[in-house]
């Protein structure tokens, strides 16, 4: 559950190149990622913070003068949507801040939280109360874990209705990372 990726694993690499570990599994990845928290708190290693998300994130650091840096990938245990089950229409752009109630799968890309308490930050942003979203799903790997359960966060991003093919539930999510404008962000607050 556990493997490296990267030059390394491409045979590219020199006596410069960085160490990339890949993680499978939410579960793993979080028990990496507490123990890589207690060699940085004895001194055994060293996160490298360099853009304003690294300190939330801690996916990169030194250890003996050697750069490491570590991402998760789901396990297929862990993959909930199957291809062609849902239908994706993009409704408009949106601006708001909202409270994440799960983080399992933000560490993941697409990174998923689930949210509530959507607050709009401009008038056309104000959703219909059958349009508020229920999940930030980031396509930008930068804004993978980011937010932790509880934590409130201010989203930019694409209003998505999602209808569930074989049940024709529709649910609403935004998007991070569509590629259809330049201010799409996930930001602490």
């Amino acid at each position: 559950d556990f493997g490296i990726h990267g030059s390394i694993a491409l045979n590219m690499h020199t006596t410069k190149s960085d160490i990339d570990f890949v993680v499978y599994g939410s579960k793993n990845f979080r028990s990496l990622e507490n123990t890589i928290d207690k060699l940085a708190e004895e001194g055994t290693l060293k996160y490298i913070f360099t853009k304003k998300l690294d300190t939330a994130r801690k996916y990169r650091g030194r250890y003996k003068n050697k750069l490491f840096m570590y991402n998760a990938v789901r396990k297929i245990g862990e993959i909930n949507v199957q291809y062609g089950n849902h239908k994706y229409v993009a409704m408009r752009n949106v601006t708001f801040s909202c409270e994440v109630v799960d983080d399992n799968e933000a560490m993941f890309r697409p990174a998923i939280y689930q949210i509530k308490n959507y607050q709009p930050l401009d008038s056309t942003s104000k959703l219909s109360e059958d349009e508020i979203p229920t999940k930030v799903a980031s396509m930008i790997g930068y804004y993978r874990n980011v937010a932790r359960h509880g934590e409130k966060i201010k989203v930019s991003g694409t209003l998505e209705q999602v209808e569930n093919i074989e049940t024709d539930q529709t649910t609403y999510q935004v998007v991070v990372g569509t590629g259809t404008r330049g201010d799409e962000y996930i930001w602490q607050l």
